[in-house]
Order: C-alpha cells, then sequence, then structure tokens
C-alpha cells in the first residue's frame, strides 16, 4: 500500500474516533467514509454520510465547528508535523445505493416465482 493511501487510512480511524468522543449529536449518526488528502498536504478531505439523510446540513456545521479539536486532536495522536486542513464533504453513496435497494425490492416484488426461474444468473 502507498504511504499516502496509509496515511489517509490512518487519519481516517483517528479522525472517525475523534468524531465519536467529541461530536455530540444524538438525533443521528455520522460515518467517517474516506478521507483524500492532496499530493502537498495542504488539505485533506473528509467523506461522511449522515443517517438521518435530513440531518446532512447540521452534521456539517457542527463538524465545521469541531475542526480546530479535530486537528488538535490528529496532532496529539499522530507523529505528524503539519496537520491538513479539514474539508468535510457528504458522500451521497449510501444514500444511493439505499435507493437502488429500494427499487430492486420493488422490482423483485412484481415479479412471481415462475418468472424467477427464468432469470438466469451468468458469471
Amino acid at each position: 500500500m502507498p504511504k499516502i493511501d496509509q496515511l489517509n487510512e490512518t487519519l481516517r480511524k483517528q479522525i472517525a474516533s475523534l468524531v465519536a468522543e467529541e461530536l455530540e449529536f444524538p438525533n443521528g449518526l455520522i460515518t467517517i467514509l474516506n478521507v483524500e488528502c492532496d499530493t502537498n498536504f495542504y488539505s485533506a478531505t473528509i467523506y461522511f454520510s449522515v443517517l438521518p439523510d435530513n440531518l446532512i446540513g447540521s452534521a456539517l456545521e457542527k463538524l465545521n465547528k469541531i475542526s480546530g479539536t479535530i486537528a488538535k486532536g490528529l496532532k496529539n495522536r499522530t507523529r505528524l508535523r503539519k496537520i491538513p486542513h479539514l474539508i468535510w464533504r457528504f458522500d451521497p453513496t449510501e444514500k444511493k445505493a439505499s435507493s437502488i435497494e429500494q427499487i430492486m425490492d420493488k422490482i423483485a416484488e412484481g415479479i412471481n416465482e415462475d418468472e424467477m426461474e427464468d432469470i438466469k444468473y451468468e458469471n
């Protein structure tokens, strides 16, 4: 694994832990999905998801508010000389996957057992 990938994964784990410790978000769940540092390590984009979906705005606001606390925590927990500027981005991948799954469930409900036997899986 390249060093930048190792760094991104280390930051993801540490940021997820710090968010769980520092952020009070009683009505929802925030998950840190991925971290991508730019090549000069000036900034790190942190991708997150939120459940329920209607709390995306308030989650982003709270994450931005605790960015300084997260940066201080990273400085204490890692041996990095420079902590990147943290940029928070909502990742809609899980929301899209859930929508696709719901569509597939509806399609499957409309197919009877005889039709299911006609559908063959091919590798």
